[in-house]
């Protein structure tokens, strides 16, 4: 049947206009659609309390692989394949299993992706993960960098495991690593954007002190270290014990810190020599905030040093060091420290870290804080959830150099 003449064949589907979606790390409720969608995928349910303000936590599979050595499966095999070349031993981890300190392992993940073409991930450890001083790192097939999910990825997840301090008692369900999702390249705050941003909402303040301070901008917020103690604790540090029992992830307030670690009181010179290999528990000098539009991430001062690693649990989600009616008040940043090769000296007021911030795509429907569970809101220098702490009878020990 023809038309008439001067009429225009109607489309048969409408064209609907969409609002292009912002680019910016993912909200906790995009996160809940790409599981709705398939994109995340997971042979057992998805737990609402795994999605966080700007990540979602990965959680260990059921069997955990050690291996002779870490690696990287690049374009040219699968990480089943390079498990299979490398395999020591093969761990059941559907129920509690030990893993001891400084060997290698090799964990499948639940959780798998089908990331749509233009979503790539980043991931780290914990903050727990951190401050036990296990080392993780996600793999995927094909890829050639840790804790990177290029665009559009499809496949499994892996989690490499080292820990270096104590040895661990997990099991399937753990979740050592945590997963941020970012929509298209968009690049962090530039130093003029953060003084313009500072100018409006505070991002750093210093102890006893309410009022914002003049943060220090240079590639971030420059974050130092604090040799000094508060009024509330002397205490600076806290230094990982060798020859430790061995600490159950599942466990919280369990044990006694005093058997694990020893205590550090501020140093008269206000300066601390790090020993090689030992793994130390320190706290910021600033205290800090992101706002509910921006998630942060703390990166080394000058990776090319090499002497010493700071922060390898280094996420900082929308919502942190706000209070509970939305006050800002700032929360410290604790710093998992460990020297290398020599005897490296700190010192009060030593940058050794930058603050990055990144914006997100819209703001989480989920804030950082006690409303959602999260263990470290208002933190001082603190240990992992699983200790309790050391009394205040107990002398701290001498380590002053």
């Amino acid at each position: 049947m023809g038309t008439a003449k001067g009429s225009e064949t109607p489309a048969l589907i409408p064209d609907v206009k969409r609002e292009p979606r912002k680019t910016g790390i993912l909200p906790s409720q995009e996160i809940r659609e790409l599981i709705q969608n398939r994109k995340i995928l997971s042979f057992q349910p998805i737990e609402d309390r795994q999605i966080q303000p700007a990540s979602i936590d990965l959680r260990l599979g059921p069997v955990a692989y050690r291996v002779q050595a870490s690696f990287l499966p690049g374009r040219a095999s699968s990480i089943k394949s390079k498990i299979d070349d490398l395999k020591l031993t093969e761990i059941d981890l559907t129920r509690p299993a030990l893993l001891e300190r400084g060997a290698v392992f090799v964990i499948p993940l639940i959780e798998q992706l089908a990331l749509p073409f233009d979503i790539s991930g980043a991931a780290n450890p914990k903050s727990t993960t951190g401050r036990l001083d296990i080392f993780t790192r996600l793999v995927t097939d094909g890829g050639d960098e840790f804790e990177q999910v290029p665009k559009g990825y499809k496949g499994e997840l892996y989690v490499e495991i080292v820990s270096r301090t104590f040895p661990i008692i997990l099991q399937t369900g753990t979740k050592l690593t945590q997963l941020r999702f970012v929509r298209g390249n968009p690049p962090a705050a530039t130093d003029n954007a953060l003084e313009r941003f500072e100018q409006t909402e505070g991002l750093v303040y210093y102890e006893n002190d309410d009022a914002p301070a003049k943060a220090v901008v240079g590639g971030g917020i420059r974050m130092s270290i604090d040799l000094a103690g508060s009024e509330g604790s002397s205490i600076v540090a806290y230094k990982g014990r060798r020859n430790c029992p061995p600490v159950d992830l599942s466990q919280v307030g369990a044990y006694d810190a005093a058997q694990f670690w020893d205590r550090i009181a501020a140093p008269g010179s206000r300066r601390l020599v790090l020993d090689p290999g030992d793994f130390y528990i320190l706290a910021s000098r600033e205290r800090i905030s992101v706002p509910s539009n921006w998630a942060a991430e703390m990166t080394q001062f000058d990776p090319s040093i090499g002497e010493f690693s700071v922060h390898y649990a280094g996420f900082f989600d929308p919502g942190f060091g706000y209070g509970v009616g939305g006050e800002i008040k700032g929360t410290k940043a604790v710093l998992e420290v460990r020297a290398h090769e020599v005897p490296i000296l700190l010192e009060d007021r030593q940058v050794v870290g930058r603050l990055m911030y990144h914006k997100m795509a819209s703001v989480p429907d989920k804030l950082y804080g006690q409303a959602i569970g999260s263990s470290y809101q208002q933190q001082g220098l603190a240990l992992s959830k699983q200790f309790r702490a050391i009394r205040a009878d107990r002398p701290p020990a001498a380590i002053e150099r």
